[in-house]
């Protein structure tokens, strides 16, 4: 080998050498920012949650509590019974709240989650005596509809989709699809019901009227519930009303299922005549909305996989 080559292989190895060294530089670099991005998020997320008290709680001015209720109503949501119904408690025991405020903005959900925020909602009421208003913002409707029933005076926005008193099931059928590729299905069940409304079977009358008597009976809780809280105020026909059907918030005024027109401010000076509420929504910390964010995505990838779900929300 001549010296050239010699000096080539030298060259080449050194080279190389840097190479590595400037890569493992690099990851070590993007490490330590990783951690460091890390930490101050953990450091974030727990001053967030110190400083999580309610609005103005310093403030000696006259005030209301307020709750505010977002989204799908469900299980393990932030708009659900495990995580509304303390929120409601600490707001109903404030004695010094002129009353409790709630906001709502949302197309419904979960009947059962929803009907168990009402009936706490009006055992609350009784208990400590306090006046509620519900506000809808975007969407009052359905399930989120039930619980807004449980207040004394409901507002609404002109343009607030309002209503859809109604239940919905949905799902798919894959009978034929199955046929069409070759596959054929063997299912094993103990009790002759156990695999009613399997989607890749075709559906038959009996199951279909099964649905039917079950969707009926629910309906008729949530329209208890609706005429126990709205009878006297209720306008128009009945039938109509209890269709599923919804309608903007200047409409709704007009057939009854809401009371006035108006926003947070309006509620607080003219059904209170303050200007300061408590926030008793808890509000999450960063790190808490980023594994939210995780947790909603494997949700809806579970949702779109389940054949057929109960509820009571816009379709």
């Amino acid at each position: 080998m001549d010296n050239n080559s010699t000096d080539n292989l030298l060259v080449n190895a050194l080279l190389k050498e840097k190479k590595s060294d400037r890569v493992w530089r690099n990851v070590r670099f993007f490490v330590w920012v990783f951690l460091a991005l890390i930490y101050a998020l953990l450091i974030f997320s727990c001053t967030s949650s110190k400083n999580s008290k309610p609005a103005d709680a310093n403030s000696n001015k006259p005030y209301v509590s307020l709750i505010r209720l977002n989204g799908e109503i469900a299980a393990g949501r932030s708009f659900s019974s495990e995580k509304v119904v303390p929120e409601l408690i600490r707001a109903f025991r404030d004695k010094h709240a002129r009353g409790v405020v709630i906001v709502i903005n949302s197309p419904g959900g979960s009947p059962v989650q929803a009907s168990i925020i009402h009936d706490k909602i009006m055992q609350l009421k009784k208990q400590y005596k306090k006046r509620v208003i519900v506000i809808g913002q975007d969407a009052l409707a359905s399930g989120a509809y039930l619980v807004a029933t449980a207040a004394d005076t409901i507002y609404v926005h002109n343009d607030t989709l309002t209503g859809s008193i109604g239940v919905i099931m949905s799902g798919f059928g894959f009978s034929d699809a199955i046929q069409k590729i070759g596959v054929t299905r063997r299912v094993f069940t103990a009790g002759t019901n156990k695999d009613r409304l399997d989607p890749f079977k075709p559906l038959n009358p009996a199951d279909a009227a099964k649905v039917h008597k079950l969707l009926n009976e629910v309906h008729q809780h949530f329209i208890d519930d609706v005429l126990q809280g709205r009878g006297n105020k209720l306008q128009g026909d009945r039938e109509e009303l209890f269709s599923g059907d919804f309608w903007t918030g200047s409409t709704a005024v007009k057939l009854g299922i809401a009371d006035k027109v108006g926003n947070t401010w309006d509620v607080l000076k003219n059904e209170f005549g303050v200007t300061h509420y408590r926030n008793y929504s808890k509000k999450p910390t960063l790190l808490q909305m980023l594994v939210s964010g995780a947790e909603t995505e494997l949700h809806l990838a579970l949702s779109q996989k389940s054949n057929s779900q109960l509820k009571a929300e816009l379709p």
